[in-house]
């Protein structure tokens, strides 16, 4: 169940390929066809189309009872215009795969290269090429189609990138990996009046001078020690850019950021009570909207077990390490199987996720492969 050059040869270029035609969330048409027609020449038992949207789920059946291992990816890049220069740059204006998806799919299209030349022994090995990652509706997507019910993984596994962990080294704890976060949208309605009359209407400005400095007061806790709260301000806006009129309008948007999914409950009432107090001291209407919601993900001890006796087999040094701030909604697999996600160095000084430099590196594609295939021949011979 190993990987040959020739393979890692074909494999980096394809993800090369990816990377040059980028879809961001919910629109992963291309990519998802392109998926399809790669992993069709693996040889599976069976591809789902359309999953959640544009999800692939890719089939590798023993035809012997036993468990079902599922492996996930992400199809969609990021709304960035890409800043590098690789001779496979992005040829979407303003869109690029600055989060390393190309080669996380890139990776799972290893394992099933591998899978397609010999399947386990028992149970079955799922590859799930999963929608809309980056927006958080992706995973909940997935789990709402009728059709998932046909994949029922008894455990999930995946993993992501890391630059500023050495390369090739990983991190896996149990419990909180990646942290609960939402959007929040405050909205603060008044009335305009002329400036020279400000009193005659009823302006926003107190509240959000209020408000900004205080939500971003909503901070505690460390990813380490699994009970961080973080609340930032990323946007706010008010009245007309105009100096004759005063405001009767704003809004304020913030990210809420918590370990887990419980704390993230007790920070929505902060938040919400605020800007209740705030609303009502100044004479305002308040609407509150939430989008981008992410649960937490939390490391299943079992599953994580599974991965650690994988890099142990296959040479790969690994340590507790810490949580991720940033969210993922791999989590959600959680809630129907075992679940666990490690993070794979791509170097200490590699660009961060998210920055118009990034590229995904592509010798970490072999050593993710290795680390899942060793992971479903532990489990299912």
């Amino acid at each position: 169940m190993s990987l040959t050059n020739h393979d890692i040869i074909e494999l980096t270029e394809w993800r090369r390929h990816l990377h040059t035609m980028p879809e961001i969330s919910g629109e992963e048409v291309e990519t998802a066809k392109e998926v399809v027609r790669f992993m069709n020449e693996t040889g599976p038992d069976r591809i789902i189309e359309g999953l959640g949207g544009t999800g692939v789920a890719v089939f590798y059946d023993s035809g012997i009872a036993g468990p079902t291992v599922m492996i996930r990816a992400e199809l969609d890049a990021l709304p960035i215009e890409e800043l590098g220069e690789p001779d496979h740059k992005s040829k979407i204006p303003g869109k690029s795969h600055m989060c390393g998806h190309d080669g996380h799919m890139a990776t799972l299209a290893g394992v099933g290269r591998a899978l397609g030349r010999k399947r386990p022994k028992t149970g079955r090995a799922i590859l799930l090429f999963q929608p809309a990652e980056e927006n958080g509706a992706g995973a909940a997507a997935v789990l709402a189609d009728r059709t998932f019910a046909e994949l029922s993984p008894d455990y999930s596994l995946s993993l992501h990138n890391m630059p500023g962990v050495p390369f090739g080294h990983v991190w896996l704890k149990d419990g909180p990996a990646n942290c609960a976060s939402r959007g929040i949208k405050i909205i603060l309605t008044g009335k305009t009046a002329h400036a020279a009359y400000p009193e005659t209407g009823t302006s926003p400005a107190s509240a959000v001078a209020e408000l900004m400095p205080a939500l971003n007061a909503l901070a505690s806790g460390t990813v380490t020690t699994g009970d961080l709260v973080r609340t930032t301000v990323t946007h706010a806006t008010m009245g007309e850019p105009t100096v004759g009129v005063a405001p009767g309008y704003a809004e304020i948007w913030a990210t809420l950021r918590t370990s887990t999914d419980d704390q993230m409950a007790a920070l929505v009432d902060r938040a919400e009570t605020m800007a209740r107090r705030a609303a009502e001291a100044n004479g305002l209407s308040l609407k509150i909207e939430y989008q981008e919601v992410f649960g937490h993900c939390i490391n299943d001890a079992e599953a994580a077990d599974i991965l650690r006796a994988a890099m142990d087999a296959e040479g790969v040094s690994h340590e507790p390490g810490e949580g991720f701030r940033a969210s993922e909604d791999f989590g959600r697999f959680g809630s129907v199987s075992k679940s666990a996600m490690l993070f794979l160095g791509a170097g200490e000084n590699h660009p961060a996720p998210h920055n118009p430099n990034y590229d995904f590196p592509d010798d970490l594609i072999p050593i993710g492969a290795g680390i899942f295939l060793r992971a479903i021949r532990n489990t299912l011979g």
